[in-house]
């Protein structure tokens, strides 16, 4: 394909995405229905896709209308490149410009320059302070690509020289001793012998911080409660003898969990939620709950968009009720781990607090932050004590 096809495919896309469809979910279709285009169109049509989606409120303005063609056209106007390039009507490149098209279009303001959503800019300046806008601004552009380090199989340096032999190049992050940043050929990491062999497993450097927080102690009874995928419970798995248990609300999730463990080398018991009520206490219980992902905007820009206000409450709510539940399950002088990919203080700080106005047998042992102005995705997490 052509570099303007590839442009015309991603506006036949993103319209279908603006029409609701999952990202995905179009993505895979179009593959199926397009063989001939190579791997390589492939991901670059991913690329340009995700690009625009990240920035969709910039480029829209930009292009003078939130459609196929006026995203591709916003896009192509922030890059600095000649719109007349790629909408040329030759092969099969998309249809020239109109003159209203080549008239429509005016810089972004404000926090359409941010591409963020005006609903949600005072909780996010609460939440962020002064550096909600270069927050905002690294949302726009793409997440860097980290590897996590079985420390069970690998050292990182033996890590390093394996992936290396592939054409696959690291280097260390500053966020967890176990993270590695992918400088180049990421595409080439999941069929490494490296990650075929559970040396590595694809984790987010922010992610694998927060695990590295976390006060886990040889022979302790660890739940991971919100598993979704089980690679937190991998992490920790990875890092100290213990007995670990992985419990999701949609055991779906998991379904990957027992063929993950068994590469990585390690044990984890997957646990129903009818089974909590009878199991005995656990000493750490750890809760990556759900919430608006708004650290993770960079991986999964859609939902930056499709977060409304009615969902970011019940979300709280949701997240009220996993400590609660999450909190009955720890032993005396336990420890619970609340966390979420979320940057703002409603899901993380006041969701905290509002658990310590209802339960006075709990203190903090500690919380943080981790944005992306650090590298990796934006992460909340606080450690909680069971008093008696």
């Amino acid at each position: 394909m052509t570099p303007a096809a590839r442009y015309a495919a991603a506006i036949e896309i993103l319209d279908k995405i603006l029409a609701g469809v999952a990202a995905e979910k179009v993505l895979t279709n179009w593959a199926r229905s397009n063989r001939f285009a190579g791997s390589g169109d492939r991901y670059a049509l991913r690329d340009i896709v995700f690009d625009v989606l990240r920035c969709k409120r910039s480029f829209a303005s930009l292009g003078g209308a939130e459609t196929g063609r006026g995203l591709v056209l916003g896009a192509l106007r922030a890059a600095g490149l000649p719109p007349e390039s790629v909408f040329s009507g030759a092969g099969y490149a998309p249809a020239p410009l109109s003159a209203e098209e080549q008239a429509a279009g005016r810089a972004p303001s404000d926090f359409a320059a941010l591409d963020c959503p005006d609903w949600l800019a005072p909780e996010l300046q609460r939440s962020l302070g002064v550096d909600f806008a270069p927050i905002m601004h690294c949302l726009q552009s793409r997440a860097p690509v980290f590897l996590r380090v079985n420390l069970r199989k690998a050292t990182l340096e033996s890590a390093v020289q394996s992936l290396a032999a592939e054409g696959i190049a690291t280097r260390p992050s500053g966020l967890a001793k176990t993270a590695l940043e992918v400088t180049e050929n990421p595409r080439k990491v999941q069929n490494s012998a490296a990650f075929q062999s559970g040396l590595v497993e694809l984790q987010d450097a922010a992610s694998q911080a927060v695990v590295e927080m976390l006060p886990l102690g040889a022979g302790a009874r660890v739940l991971d409660y919100c598993a979704g995928g089980g690679g937190k419970s991998l992490a920790m798995a990875g890092q100290c003898n213990a007995r670990y248990f992985a419990h999701d609300i949609a055991p779906e999730r998991m379904k990957d969990l027992p063929v993950r463990a068994k590469r990585a080398g390690v044990s984890i018991d997957l646990v129903a939620t009818a089974a909590l009520r009878k199991a005995a206490a656990f000493d750490l219980v750890f809760a990556d709950a759900p919430c608006s992902g708004s650290g993770s905007w960079r991986r999964a820009p859609e939902s930056k968009w499709a977060l409304t206000q009615e969902r970011l409450t019940e979300l709280c709510s949701i997240q009220s009720d996993v400590l609660a539940k999450a909190s009955a399950l720890v032993s005396k002088s336990g420890f619970l781990c609340y966390a979420t990919c979320s940057l703002l203080q409603v899901e993380n700080e006041d969701r905290i607090n509002a658990f310590f106005a209802q339960n006075t047998d709990w203190t903090l042992i500690r919380q943080g932050v981790f944005t992306p102005l650090e590298g990796g995705d934006g992460f909340y997490f606080a450690t909680l004590k069971r008093l008696s």
